[in-house]
């Protein structure tokens, strides 16, 4: 059985018709998820995208792999394999459509990249046509060998900047977003983190809406783009022998907890992502799971259905291969989160209470510990760390000796600790009237 694994970058699960959204910014990946199992609780719990795509690759968590930030100098300790070097090892010809490069290329067989937005504007940022046209040909490729393929394709335009082309670039928004009576982008405008970064490519836009709007369209253009993969798989005869997954690496901040544009904080928002599977023999096509799993459990996940169970020996994570098929599977009851990328901050996520600590002082002068009643409260606005100091310290107090727990089962650093270079070369680029 072949493998397709997409992962759309910074793709919010709320804003898919499949998930919910009223707007129509994914028709395609509606249609799939007609023939899919979904997940309504897939967690990613290291955020930003390089500590993410190592967890799902590794099955392994950040005390293990030791990646949590996106800059710096920590490389992937290679006793440490990735999914396509388990299933190329397996008999399988690997190959992906990628750009984050350094341990995920020597992973795959055949590794097409391609050039991301720059800040300077001499690079494009729209890559979904690119990256369909370099997965066409992988599957042209991949159905000349006598072997089975896996195939990971990374798509990343509804990351900032949200440059959506023409048409999709009016799709959702047919206002003037300069219009002078606008002053909802006022407060994006004064922050003295982001302003330099945004005015890159929203010069002048004075309505917050306009940019909600464009992330929406960015969503719309990627469904475009991939449609023409899925379109190939069938043209190829290759649905009835392909597993196909579909996911995000993390969310994004839309101004839900005045974050602006990006993916800071460990909220719902970012963390907790959308998810489709496809099995080849469309069974529990249209269901939706709800217990909690990470992405952890993704490279188990996929083996086990690969019938290949033994080569997840070592990970960390857990198959919900069970799950999948409609069998019996309660999942998580916590997990524990993390952040690097503006900030530092560790969370604790139960189904029921979320758990915030930042371990500097938050950008956005956010407090300390927020404390989250995800059953009333979702979407995270009332902060009741003042209210239930009990559930706080409990909470504290788990993640607490979890931490020392892994600290002493792995005898690795706390990467949260040791990696603060990561953030302080990684910012000063974004921060209002420094250019890099």
């Amino acid at each position: 059985m072949n493998v397709v694994w997409i992962v759309v970058d910074s793709l919010r699960r709320d804003r898919l018709g499949c998930y919910g959204c009223h707007r129509n910014t994914s028709p395609n990946i509606d249609r799939l998820a007609r023939e899919c199992v979904r997940l309504d609780q897939l967690i990613s719990p290291h955020i930003p995208t390089q500590p993410a795509h190592t967890t799902f690759f590794t099955g392994r968590d950040v005390f293990e792999h030791q990646i949590v930030a996106q800059g710096g100098t920590q490389e992937l300790d290679p006793s440490l394999p990735l999914l396509p070097e388990l299933l190329r090892r397996a008999g399988y010809w690997t190959a992906a459509v990628d750009n984050i490069g350094r341990w995920f290329r020597p992973a795959f067989d055949r590794y097409d990249d391609y050039p991301r937005w720059n800040h300077d504007g001499t690079l494009p940022w729209r890559n979904g046509e690119e990256v369909t046209a370099h997965a066409l040909d992988i599957l042209r490729e991949a159905c000349g060998r006598s072997q089975p393929f896996f195939l990971f394709v990374h798509y990343w335009d509804p990351h900032t900047p949200y440059l959506p082309p023409p048409p999709f670039d009016r799709m959702f928004y047919p206002g003037d977003e300069r219009d002078p009576r606008h002053a909802s982008m006022e407060p994006v405008w004064a922050s003295p983190w982001f302003a330099n970064y945004f005015s890159e490519w929203l010069a002048g836009v004075r309505d917050i809406e306009f940019v909600k709007a464009q992330y929406d369209a960015s969503i719309a253009y990627t469904d475009a783009c991939l449609s023409h993969v899925l379109n190939r798989l069938g043209e190829l005869g290759l649905w009835d022998d392909t597993l196909l997954l579909l996911h995000a690496d993390h969310g994004e901040e839309l101004d839900d907890h005045g974050c602006w544009f990006d993916h800071h904080g460990l909220y719902e928002t970012n963390v907790r992502v959308p998810f489709l599977l496809r099995h080849p023999d469309g069974r529990c096509a249209g269901s939706m799971m709800d217990q909690m799993v990470s992405v952890t459990d993704l490279a188990p996940t996929v083996l086990d259905l690969l019938g290949l169970p033994e080569r997840s020996a070592g990970m960390g994570g857990a198959s919900r291969a069970a799950m999948l098929r409609g069998g019996p599977d309660a999942g998580l009851n916590d997990l524990y989160l993390t952040e690097c990328t503006w900030m530092r901050k560790r969370g604790w996520r139960t189904p029921e209470w979320k758990l915030i600590e930042a371990l500097e002082p938050d950008i956005y002068g956010k407090p300390e510990i927020e404390l989250y009643h995800l059953s009333s409260d979702p979407s995270e606005q009332t902060n009741l760390a003042d209210q239930r100091p009990d559930v706080a310290k409990e909470l504290r107090e788990t993640l607490a000796a979890f931490v020392e727990r892994r600290l002493d089962e792995t005898g690795r650093p706390d990467p949260l600790v040791t990696q603060v270079e990561a953030l302080r070369t990684w910012q000063p680029r974004f921060i209002a009237g420094r250019r890099g």
